[in-house]
């Protein structure tokens, strides 16, 4: 089960790449996957098979979170309509949560992108190292859910030790000292994103700080 998802979660992750909005399409994409289409890549066996993947236009939708954007939880906003997708306030969060920045005047949702998609954490703001801090609102943390060993979304936590966890390969991450590695297999900490408030919801103070995506072997 842990080999499927981390292999689906890599295809996924190749995908990704032919996202215009992020960089050039690429010819070819080898994964480790089978039988999952996506951005126009059939993953078959060992190889991402097909000619010439051609990738979608880009959009709003596919945007990394710009400033101001609010938070929502990804359940919700992938359920529902855009309009019902509400922001997401600090009280809202606990353990940790799993969501889309989106665009509050347009009521647009970025989850044109898997690498868009963060887990919220709230923690005791005392509690919290160096820049950390400073990323934090309310308490509440903000990481890239995307986990840079294998792709698969960093979902657990382990509340005796405050310590988040992939359920993959049981990579696990420190919250509250910028998503630092406390055990591998993962080699780089989760990308944080600067988190403000605006009118009593969550919202982007600034862009990803760290690399997106899975780290090179």
């Amino acid at each position: 089960m842990r080999r499927a998802r981390a292999q689906d979660a890599s295809c996924r992750l190749e995908a990704d790449r032919f996202d215009p909005g992020r960089r050039e399409a690429l010819a070819a994409v080898p994964a480790l996957c089978a039988g999952v289409a996506y951005a126009g890549v059939l993953c078959t066996g060992v190889l991402c098979a097909g000619t010439m993947a051609t990738p979608a236009a880009a959009g709003p939708a596919d945007a990394r979170p710009q400033e101001d954007d609010r938070l929502v939880a990804a359940a919700k906003a992938d359920a529902a309509t855009p309009e019902a997708a509400q922001p997401l306030a600090p009280e809202d969060v606990s353990g940790p949560l799993i969501a889309w920045p989106m665009d509050a005047a347009a009521r647009l949702v970025r989850n044109g992108s898997r690498l868009n998609k963060v887990v919220l954490l709230r923690v005791d703001p005392a509690t919290l190292a160096g820049p950390t801090q400073e990323r934090a609102a309310s308490g509440v943390v903000a990481y890239s859910a995307i986990c840079p060993h294998a792709g698969c979304e960093v979902t657990d936590f382990i509340a005796d030790r405050g310590i988040l966890e992939c359920p993959c390969h049981n990579s696990k991450y420190d919250p509250r000292d910028a998503a630092a590695v406390v055990e591998g297999p993962a080699t780089r900490a989760l990308a944080a994103l600067p988190l403000k408030i605006i009118d009593g919801k969550l919202a982007v103070a600034g862009p990803f700080a760290g690399r997106l995506g899975i780290a090179p072997a």
